[in-house]
């Protein structure tokens, strides 16, 4: 048992499992060229600079949104959006060490 969890906090990567088991979408906000060149299976690629106006159809989803792009900053850009929004979601950071999460 880890320091974190006797206060009852979780890591990153247990919120990540956590949230992927119950059905999170994972949105890879990279170029769609970028995204082409390797991404996540089954994930949306919706590019930072149009995530403010995909904001709506995300948040008819229901589900937690996990974002990813290539070393985690763009994400945390797309996060901050969204919930300014009232979208929950993660930033995920790497597509390639959350893929590798999920396997």
């Amino acid at each position: 048992m880890g320091l974190l969890s006797i206060f009852g906090i979780k890591s990153k990567s247990t919120l990540l499992k956590e949230a992927l088991t119950d059905g999170a979408i994972v949105v890879d906000v990279r170029t769609p060229q970028e995204y082409n060149e390797g991404h996540i299976s089954g994930s949306l690629n919706i590019p930072v600079n149009q995530i403010e106006a995909r904001a709506s159809m995300l948040k008819k989803k229901e589900k937690t949104i996990i974002l990813c792009c290539k070393s985690g900053g763009r994400a945390g850009q797309a996060k901050s959006i969204l919930e300014k929004n009232g979208i929950s979601c993660i930033n995920g950071g790497s597509w390639g060490s959350l893929n590798y999460l999920m396997h």
